[in-house]
């Protein structure tokens, strides 16, 4: 629980002091609490005595002899790892003291199953009524579909996404990382903050979120489904074009693509002049982006059939000679390269005791004040047990008897 005014000298970022108590797996719940973690929160990861986070076995690739997948690395950072039986009535008790000392706990079990333990938000709150308690599902918690599993590819499918991304004429394509689960992981995170501020403001009660995946994929259409409102046409797939700017999408070079943002009007100039075609400023087909919008097929032909005919890296340097914005499309290798993403500090290395050094990606989240931080690695499947339950009080000898009755 939040305690005293912080000492700004051992500070570990602007939710230091906080405790999560994170009973959940596999990505949208560990996305959401490894936020929480960088941010300074004191993160303990309850998992399953036989095996923990399914992910953890999520592999190849892995670390040097780590058994830990690069996929459980990716997101487990900055936790604290204990496992509790919860099918044993001493495991669920044992979570029950953790909740009870916690200010927030996130948990994405099946619909219903917490309550089914008695550990669900109205059996907590009543020792811990400051509780926030975040559930995690595909559906959410009530409405005809709440008690159906949900997999990332198929909620990019029911949400929508997967009918504007990928090729016009070809088939529809999943976004390459799972967005379901890491934007609903990024609303959760977003509430939870949100119910903490509530909680210092208000009362200091605190209250039960709810966040689906599907609820994030459909709220993630934005645009798209404001232009479907407006119009009752739905958005087709469109490749890398975008439905009310023109250009703004990858062309074909000789030796790969570029990618360029005709944004503004006053680019518009800049981009035809950097491509030695200053004729398409006096074609009243193209004056203004809505033009360039409606007669989108007689411009794509004519750009792709120029562009076609240079190198991406002789593109790239006339469209930064005239100020359009470009760029190649860069791969893993390319991206942590980079000197900017070098700067913002967003490829990091923390050392594990069995993997060694491991790179991760950095948090983009940056504090004048109260850094974000990488203090601990991804824990080793129960790797803190003894020590959280010695927080709570318990001998060496109650943890050994837990132990041999499989409680942990």
């Amino acid at each position: 629980m939040v305690g005293e005014a912080k000492d700004a000298e051992t500070n570990t970022g602007p939710l230091d002091g906080l405790t999560i108590l994170d009973a959940s797996r596999v990505l949208v719940g560990p996305f959401c609490t490894m936020q929480l973690g960088d941010l300074g929160a004191d993160v303990v990861k309850v998992e399953r005595p036989d095996g923990g986070d399914q992910t953890r076995g999520w592999h190849p690739p892995k670390y040097g002899d780590s058994e830990e997948s690069a996929y459980y690395m990716s997101i487990n950072r900055n936790k604290r790892s204990i496992t509790l039986n919860l099918a044993s009535e001493d495991g669920r008790d044992l979570f029950r003291e953790l909740a009870a000392k916690a200010d927030v706990v996130v948990e994405n079990f099946r619909v219903g199953q917490m309550d089914k333990w008695g550990l669900g938000y109205e059996d907590l709150r009543a020792e811990n009524p400051e509780l926030i308690y975040c559930s995690l599902s595909g559906y959410g918690e009530w409405g005809p579909d709440s008690s159906r599993p949900a997999y990332d590819i198929i909620m990019q499918a029911e949400g929508g996404m997967m009918s504007i991304t990928g090729p016009e004429d070809g088939p529809p394509v999943r976004v390459g990382v799972a967005i379901a689960d890491i934007g609903a992981g990024m609303y959760a995170a977003q509430a939870i903050l949100a119910a903490l501020l509530d909680r210092e403001l208000g009362d200091g009660t605190g209250q039960k979120i709810d966040v689906s995946l599907l609820d994030g994929q459909v709220a993630w259409m934005t645009y798209m489904a404001s232009n479907y409102f407006a119009t009752g046409d739905p958005p087709e797939r469109m490749g890398s074009k975008h439905p009310t700017i023109a250009p703004y999408q990858a062309f074909p070079t000789t030796d790969g693509y570029v990618v360029v943002a005709v944004a503004s009007e006053n680019i518009w100039p800049r981009f035809c002049e950097a491509i030695d075609r200053a004729d398409l400023l006096a074609d009243e087909r193209f004056e203004r982006n809505s033009d360039r919008v409606n007669n989108r097929s007689a411009l794509d032909a004519i750009l792709e059939a120029e562009l076609s005919e240079y190198t991406t890296e002789e593109l790239l340097n006339r469209f930064d000679d005239h100020e359009v914005p470009a760029s190649d499309v860069k791969d893993m290798d390319e991206v942590f390269d980079n000197p900017q993403v070098q700067a913002r500090g967003m490829h990091r290395t923390v050392s594990h005791p069995s993997a060694g050094e491991v790179e991760m990606v950095g948090s983009p989240m940056h504090f004048s004040q109260t850094p974000t931080s990488i203090r601990q690695y991804p824990p080793e499947l129960g790797e803190q047990t003894a020590a959280i339950l010695r927080e709570l009080g318990y001998s060496d000898a109650e943890i050994e008897r837990f132990r041999d009755n499989d409680v942990l």
